[in-house]
C-alpha cells in the first residue's frame, strides 16, 4: 500500500516513515507538515492511505479530509492525533474517515493500517466506546423497529447493521446471523451503497443515532 503522511510534528513523520518504509507492504508515498500538503500529496502520489493529523497549522486535518474524499476516487483517511474530542470525533466519522488512532503506540500503525486496506475501520478502544456513546445517548428500553428505522435495507441487512452496532466483526457476524463472511460482505456493500455510507462504523453510528 502507498501511504501519504501529514503532521506538524517533525519528530512523528519521521518515525512513522522509517517504522512504515520498513515494512515489506507499506510506501510512504510522501510526507507533509500540514493539510495543504496532504492534499496536495493525495492529488499527486495516488495513494491509498493518508495519514493525518488533526491540529496543523494552515489548513487542519479535519479540512484536508474533506477535500481528498472529495475526490472521485479518493484514497482512505486514518486520523492519528493526541485528541479524542467528541467534535473532533463526529467529524471525522461524519466525513467517512477509515480510522481515528490516538497517538500513543507508533508500531501498532501498521497493523491498523492493514486492516484499513482490508476493508475494516479502525478506532481504539477509547475512541470507538466515545464514538458509540455520541450515537447512543440513553440506553433504549425496548428493542428498536428497524423496519421502520431503515426501511431502505431488507430484513437480512438489518440484522447485519443490528450486530454491527454491537460491535462484532464480518466472522462474528456471519457465526450470530448463520450466514458466510461472504454474503456478510455482500451485505455491508449493499447497506453503504443504499444509505449513503463509507464504512462500517458509520453505520454503527447510523443505527445508534436513530435510536436517540
Amino acid at each position: 500500500m502507498r501511504v501519504v503522511i501529514a503532521d506538524d510534528d517533525a519528530v512523528v513523520v519521521e518515525s512513522l516513515r522509517i517504522v512504515l518504509n520498513a515494512q515489506p507492504d507499506i510506501e510512504v508515498a510522501g510526507c507533509g507538515t500540514d493539510g495543504a500538503d496532504a492534499v496536495r500529496l493525495a492529488a499527486d502520489s495516488a495513494p491509498d492511505i493518508v495519514l493525518l493529523d488533526i491540529q496543523m497549522p494552515g489548513m487542519d486535518g479535519l479540512s484536508a479530509a474533506e477535500r481528498i474524499l472529495a475526490a472521485p476516487v479518493p484514497p482512505r483517511v486514518v486520523f492519528l492525533t493526541t485528541f479524542s474530542d467528541d467534535e473532533y470525533i463526529v467529524r471525522a466519522l461524519a466525513l467517512g474517515a477509515a480510522g481515528y488512532l490516538i497517538k500513543q503506540d507508533v508500531a501498532g500503525v501498521a497493523p491498523a493500517l492493514r486492516a484499513v486496506m482490508a476493508g475494516r475501520s479502525v478506532l481504539e478502544g477509547e475512541v470507538l466506546e466515545r464514538a458509540v456513546a455520541l450515537g447512543a445517548g440513553e440506553p433504549v428500553a425496548e428493542k428498536p423497529d428497524l423496519a421502520t428505522l431503515f426501511p431502505q435495507l431488507t430484513d437480512r441487512e438489518r440484522e447485519v447493521v443490528a450486530l454491527i452496532a454491537e460491535g462484532l466483526d464480518n466472522r462474528e457476524v456471519a457465526a450470530a446471523a448463520y450466514m458466510g463472511e461472504g454474503t456478510v460482505r455482500n451485505h455491508i456493500s449493499s447497506i453503504l451503497a443504499k444509505l449513503g455510507l463509507r464504512n462500517r462504523t458509520q453505520i454503527a453510528v447510523a443505527y445508534w443515532r436513530t435510536l436517540r
